[in-house]
Formats: structure tokens, C-alpha cells, sequence
């Protein structure tokens, strides 16, 4: 089953036995533990008939005690596991797992990190379970979970205001749902949410951003720049230049790679950046007229140098402040210096 699909079968009250959750991103199993958190019992039952619990000290003998009894004046129990990866003894629920009790819902939320499905536990868990593996989105995939995040909060975003968002909030399912939470309790239903918005109520500057950064950088921009510079200097705790140096990085890869695209067709180098699409591209292709191969080379090398720098390495960051490395890395990037 999908995400959506077992959201949606929570929400409708046709629960399972057992839920299995486990995998590298916490955000969906969370969500889905909230779901059956909210779904399953009534307020008034969730005093004697749901118990959460913690796998760290945990034996499984002590769960199977919560597991088997029977619910209080209800037709059902929940029980919820939380930091399963913790628990030393898990794989010793296998015969639970087949044979569940139908009068518990049982939770388990295994983060951080895939379980091993060739195990024991794993195999007696797939025919009355559901098993949900919650992966994490990669860098492009994120554009268009926000947007759907959106759309499930009957908002609309523009394309500028999704790349402003994914690009300085990264794969960080949590923090961006935190901050278009924000967004859905100040707009109306229906807005189309623009970097306005994002700037009045997420406090991300719609000028001064590490997207704004390297549009200034594609087009070779000296005085927006020079701007952007000025204002990530002045407030380097909200712009830290590790995250701006990673932010270049990825940026510059892009553009390294597309020189060895040229006479490829837009599709086919959407597909190998790995972007949304050719909307991106433009932007790429673009840079592609300011920056010659060697050129790029040697501004990757120089980011590379400088990430180590703003971490202690080969500097003295006693004498050289974040703002004086910002200073010198985009000097050295546009003037072609080593």
C-alpha cells in the first residue's frame, strides 16, 4: 500500500492488526501514527485503551502483555511503539506477528533506518500487516511534494515560490510542512502562494536567498551579487555559509555536467539533472553562457575548499569570520583566482 492509500483507509475507519513502519524519513510515519492516533478511538476511550510505549527498554515479553489484552468497554485497542529500532527484542514478536490480536492496532514506528525484511519478524509480518517503507525524497522530488502538500491544504504555488522553498529548507519533510502550515493557517483557501508570502509569514527573504544567489551567479549579476553578499554577512546565523557552499555545490554540479550534455534534448537533460522540468532548465542553460568547463572545474574545486575552511581546516577562523571567507570564496568564483 501507498502513503496516501493507508492514510486514506485510517481515515475511513478500516484499520489493520498491525502496522509496520520503518525507513530512512520520520515524516510519513509520523503522519501515519498521528492518523491512527486520531482515527482509531474516540478521545473518550484513548484513557484505557490506547498505551504508547517506548522500545529502549522495552522487552518484547512486556509488549505481548499490552499486545494480548483486551480493550476496555470498546472494540478495540491501540498500541503504540515508538523508537522500535531501540528495542533489542523485536524480532521476537514474529509469532505475534502471525497471528495478531483483531481487537489491537498495533503501531510500530522503526526510524531512521530500513529494518531488514528478509528477517523472521519481517516475513511473518507480511500477510496481516501493513508493512510501509518510508524512504527519503530526493533532492527533486521535493518541488512536487510541496505542491501537493499544497493542493491537500487547497492552496496553489508558483513555481518560483516552490523553488525558493526546496531550495532552502532541502529534504526536510518536517520543517517544510511546519512552514506551510503556516502558510495554510494565514492565506485564504484557493491563494496562489507566491515568495511574497513566503517572505511576510516564513521569513525567508524573497531577494536575499541562496535561489536568488544562483540565479545571480547564472547570469553573472556582479551588483545582486554583491547584494545578496552583504546581506548573508549581515546575518550569517540565518544564512550560514556551509549551507550556502552546499547550496553552490549542488548548483555548479549541475552545470559541470550539463557541458557534457550539449547536442542532448531538453527531456533528456531533465532526466540526467534530475530536475522538475525544462521550466529549470532555462536557468542552466543559461549559466552554461558564463562559464566554460574549466571555468566550472575550478569553481567546484574552490567550493570544495572553502567548505573545509568554514570548518576549521587549513584557516584560522579566529582571524577570518564567515563574512570574510563569503567575501573571498565569491571574489575567487567570479575573477577566476585559485
Amino acid at each position: 500500500m501507498t502513503y496516501d492509500d493507508i492514510l486514506r483507509d485510517i481515515r475511513a475507519g478500516k484499520l489493520q492488526p498491525i502496522y509496520f513502519l520503518h525507513g530512512e524519513e520520520p515524516f510519513f510515519i509520523d503522519q501515519i501514527e498521528e492518523a491512527v492516533d486520531r482515527h482509531a478511538l474516540p478521545e473518550a476511550e484513548k484513557g484505557f485503551n490506547q498505551t504508547i510505549l517506548y522500545g529502549k527498554d522495552l522487552t518484547h515479553l512486556a509488549l505481548l502483555d499490552y499486545l494480548r489484552r483486551y480493550p476496555m468497554m470498546s472494540a478495540r485497542q491501540v498500541v503504540i511503539l515508538r523508537e522500535a529500532q531501540e528495542m533489542k527484542s523485536l524480532g521476537e514478536l514474529a509469532g505475534y506477528g502471525e497471528n495478531p490480536m483483531p481487537s489491537t492496532v498495533f503501531v510500530v514506528c522503526h526510524k531512521h533506518k530500513k529494518y531488514d525484511m528478509r528477517s523472521k519478524l519481517a516475513k511473518a509480518l507480511s500477510a496481516k500487516s501493513v508493512v510501509f517503507e518510508s524512504k527519503k525524497l530526493y533532492d527533486n522530488q521535493v518541488p512536487d511534494w510541496i505542491s501537493s502538500y499544497c493542493k491537500s491544504k487547497k492552496l496553489g504555488i508558483e513555481v518560483p515560490a516552490v523553488a525558493l522553498l526546496a531550495e532552502y529548507l532541502g529534504t526536510d519533510l518536517a520543517k517544510i510542512s511546519n512552514e506551510l502550515e503556516k502558510l495554510a493557517i494565514n492565506l485564504p483557501a484557493g491563494t496562489a502562494i507566491n515568495t511574497a508570502h513566503i517572505q511576510e509569514y516564513i521569513g525567508i527573504s524573497k531577494e536575499y536567498n541562496v535561489y536568488e544567489l544562483q540565479r545571480a551567479f547564472a547570469t553573472r549579476d556582479l551588483p545582486k551579487i554583491a547584494r545578496i553578499e552583504q546581506y548573508f554577512a549581515a546575518n550569517s546565523r540565518k544564512n550560514p555559509l556551509i549551507v550556502t557552499i552546499s547550496s553552490l555545490f549542488a548548483y555548479f554540479s549541475k552545470i559541470y555536467m550539463l557541458h557534457f550534455l550539449k547536442g542532448k534534448s531538453d527531456a533528456e537533460m531533465v532526466k540526467a539533472l534530475e530536475l522538475r522540468s525544462d521550466w529549470f532548465l532555462k536557468e542552466y542553460k543559461l549559466a552554461l553562457q558564463h562559464y566554460s568547463l574549466a571555468q566550472t572545474e575550478h569553481i567546484l574545486h574552490l567550493l570544495k575548499v572553502y567548505d573545509l575552511r568554514s570548518k576549521g581546516v587549513d584557516t584560522d577562523t579566529t582571524n577570518t569570520g564567515e563574512e570574510e571567507l563569503l567575501k573571498e570564496l565569491f571574489w575567487k568564483m567570479l575573477h577566476g583566482q585559485p
